[in-house]
């Protein structure tokens, strides 16, 4: 009876845990930077959420950052339409289906969440999510894979 115990309130215990494992917070900072490199999403997962964190002072319309996910051969192609869209735009092209997930554009102190719909991910995909506010997508930027 005590392990069936045991057993019923580690499960109670583990839930959470996992689902954990299906959201991650990536901040962006005043000097350009995302504090991750590289994200790894979990098969397991049906939605993987990322909530983007602005951890510094300036305003969106100066450092604004938001956090956009494609395939990496698509990164050029949607950092430069990007642009021409403007801030008015979120520097995204409207509609634009390269885009696998997004954030809004976001200033200091502010955040956003993307949800990805881990379904559409492809395993061996070499997936780039970055920053589109013009000048960013040089240094903030980083890889994102479907692991097991």
């Amino acid at each position: 009876m005590r392990t069936l115990f045991a057993v019923a309130l580690l499960g109670l215990f583990s839930s959470p845990l996992l689902a954990a494992e299906c959201a991650l917070t990536i901040e962006g900072n005043d000097s350009m930077q995302f504090n991750l490199k590289t994200i790894t999403v979990p098969k397991t997962c049906k939605t993987f959420e990322v909530t983007l964190k602005h951890t510094g002072k300036l305003p969106v319309t100066a450092m604004g950052h938001n956090w956009v996910l494609s395939t990496a051969a698509d990164e050029a192609g949607v950092v430069a339409d990007g642009m021409k869209a403007g801030a008015s735009n979120g520097y995204e092209k409207p509609g634009d289906t390269r885009i696998v997930a997004r954030t809004k554009l976001i200033g200091g102190g502010e955040s956003d969440t993307a949800k990805i719909d881990v379904a559409k991910l492809k395993a061996g995909e070499q997936y780039a999510y970055y920053c589109t506010f013009p000048g960013h997508a040089a240094l903030m930027k980083g890889t994102l894979s479907l692991g097991n």
